[in-house]
């Protein structure tokens, strides 16, 4: 990670966001809810799905081609059941979405136990990790899975990308018990996209084993990688593919042509996305070694696993905690000079004011 960072307070970001989205077409809701999620992803250290990241997504294969129709309507199938919801997104954007869809889970999990929402024909949300972060915050159990926008990642043994990056993102509530909640957030390459696109504008390598070059050979040139590695061999594989099943059972079409809506007649180019919220009260079983409730139970089995010898091992959301306390200390969010160089060019396209040299370095 870069040493230097400069300090943008929230709103001087959120405004730079906010404006660029409503210039290409987006409702004030809809620009709000970006910019808000893309503050939330950098508050906590997650370079690569801030705000550009999003921008370049719309840009790429969104609301420029079609790939997400600003304004769009969500409609709400109907359903036998009452603790699961199947949604069509019809194109929106995927941050309002996700925001709304894990809103519904809990409101489900708080009187069924648990609740489930699906989202067919969607425009990818970006960093999943933060959806269930949110809802572990407040004291849920809470998973997400999605399809990625293409096809980047070349299955265990083959040579071709026909896979997503398919991310998985777990969230626990275990706040109480080490102070933060527990997300277990991944994609199932062994970098992310963004990721490579970060390094590339740091210009920086990755580590081998991560990506290939349009020839198949392994690179670590961020500029050279056409196609990404799934992580853990065949068990990064096994994850990926799962999100592609589940997203054809609930309508998501071909990976390899997904993205930029292309001349295929009746073909399908959008992500599906799955979310699930469980109430902590539907895990107790009531019986708990030493007259220990659930609270203490958690914090026994964690402080258990962290005991002598693994003292310095850190949690899965320990470093975004960390990194929010450091957000939190400079009052503003955190960037790179080379990320305040790229939102200065935004923010000139859009007749946006936006001083680079006027950002402290952060402490």
């Amino acid at each position: 990670m870069e040493d230097t960072f400069y300090v943008v307070p929230e709103t001087v970001h959120n405004q730079l966001v906010s404006q660029v989205f409503e210039n290409r077409g987006f409702d004030q809701e809809e620009s709000t809810a970006v910019a808000e999620f893309a503050a939330f992803a950098t508050r906590h250290g997650v370079r690569t799905h801030n705000a550009l990241k999003a921008l370049h997504l719309d840009e790429l294969f969104g609301s420029a081609v079609g790939g997400c129709k600003p304004q769009a309507q969500v409609e709400i199938k109907k359903s036998r059941f009452d603790a699961c919801q199947t949604w069509n997104a019809n194109l929106k954007v995927g941050q309002a979405i996700a925001c709304d869809a894990m809103d519904a889970c809990i409101e489900m999990a708080e009187k069924h136990g648990s609740g489930t929402v699906i989202v067919d024909n969607a425009f990818h949300y970006l960093w999943g990790g933060g959806y269930v972060m949110k809802a572990a915050a407040q004291g849920y159990y809470a998973y997400t899975n999605c399809t990625s926008t293409l096809a980047e990642v070349v299955p265990f043994g083959g040579k071709t990308p026909t896979l997503g990056t398919n991310p998985h993102s777990w969230g626990l509530p275990t706040t109480d018990a080490v102070g933060f909640p527990v997300v277990v957030d991944w994609a199932t390459s062994v970098i992310a996209m963004g990721r490579v696109q970060q390094l590339k504008r740091e210009g920086k390598n990755f580590p081998l084993k991560a990506a290939v070059d349009g020839e198949g050979n392994e690179t670590t040139d961020p500029n050279q990688a056409v196609s990404l590695l799934p992580f853990g061999a065949h068990k990064g594989y096994g994850l990926g593919l799962l999100n592609e099943i589940m997203g054809g059972m609930i309508g998501g079409s071909l990976p390899t042509v997904r993205g930029i809506p292309k001349d295929i007649p009746e073909e399908k180019f959008s992500c599906t996305f799955f979310f699930q919220v469980i109430h902590p009260e539907a895990f107790d079983a009531g019986n708990f070694a030493g007259n220990r409730n659930q609270g203490s139970n958690l914090k026994a089995v964690l402080e258990d696993i962290l005991k002598e010898g693994n003292e310095n091992c850190l949690l899965p959301g320990e470093m975004e905690a960390k990194f929010a306390q450091k957000t939190e200390k400079n009052q503003g969010l955190l960037f790179s000079k080379k990320e305040l160089e790229e939102f200065a060019h935004l923010a000139h396209e859009n007749a946006v004011a936006f001083d680079v040299g006027q950002f402290p370095v952060a402490t």
